[in-house]
């Protein structure tokens, strides 16, 4: 699995390719400094199957470079990794393509959690009927979805953050080929997942 770990703070960056390798040694991680560097990373690597994106870069800052790489490869999943308060910067940045948002405060169990599912995606390809073979936690997450349970009542329930809920949901979506809690929650019905 190809990833780009964009922060122009050395420490930061080379902590979360460590976290990276330390969860899959078949990773091929690449470190960029601002987005400049993204094109020509692509042109030596290839298209990225994961983009880890600080907020506040030399060349960008704010959501706009979430905006520009979600545009450039809309079909790559993008985690931010932020020293934003989420309160500031997680809306924005999910409704900007983001699919996973991070304060780097949360410590590295935490980032952990939210890039292993990103990173499992390897081991565990769409199949060709989405609602065949969900995990044991989708399928929690369905039935959770389908009481109507807010990501802070799923979190407190699995007893994980809210973090890893919405990365958790957001495979879900990817693999029921939904968008929206509403849409799984029909769906779940329809096909007899509950």
């Amino acid at each position: 699995m190809s990833i780009f770990v964009i922060d122009d703070h050395p420490l930061m960056r080379e902590a979360v390719v460590m976290l990276i390798r330390r969860l899959s040694s078949k990773a091929t991680v690449t470190e960029l400094d601002r987005l400049a560097a993204v094109m020509p990373a692509v042109q030596q690597h290839g298209v990225p199957e994961l983009i880890c994106l600080d907020l506040k870069l030399p060349d960008t800052n704010g959501v706009s470079g979430v905006r520009e790489l979600k545009h450039q490869f809309p079909d790559v999943p993008l985690i931010v990794l932020s020293a934003a308060p989420a309160q500031d910067y997680e809306d924005l940045s999910i409704e900007a393509g983001a699919d996973a948002y991070i304060q780097k405060s949360a410590g590295a169990t935490e980032i952990s959690n939210v890039l292993r599912v990103f990173l499992s995606e390897e081991l565990d390809p769409e199949s060709t009927t989405p609602t065949e073979k969900l995990s044991k936690r989708q399928k929690q997450l369905l039935v959770m979805l389908d009481k109507g349970m807010s990501n802070r009542d799923i979190a407190e329930e699995l007893q994980i953050s809210e973090h890893t809920v919405k990365v958790h949901l957001w495979r879900l979506f990817r693999r029921l080929n939904v968008k929206s809690r509403s849409q799984a929650s029909h769906l779940a019905r329809t096909q007899g997942l509950l």
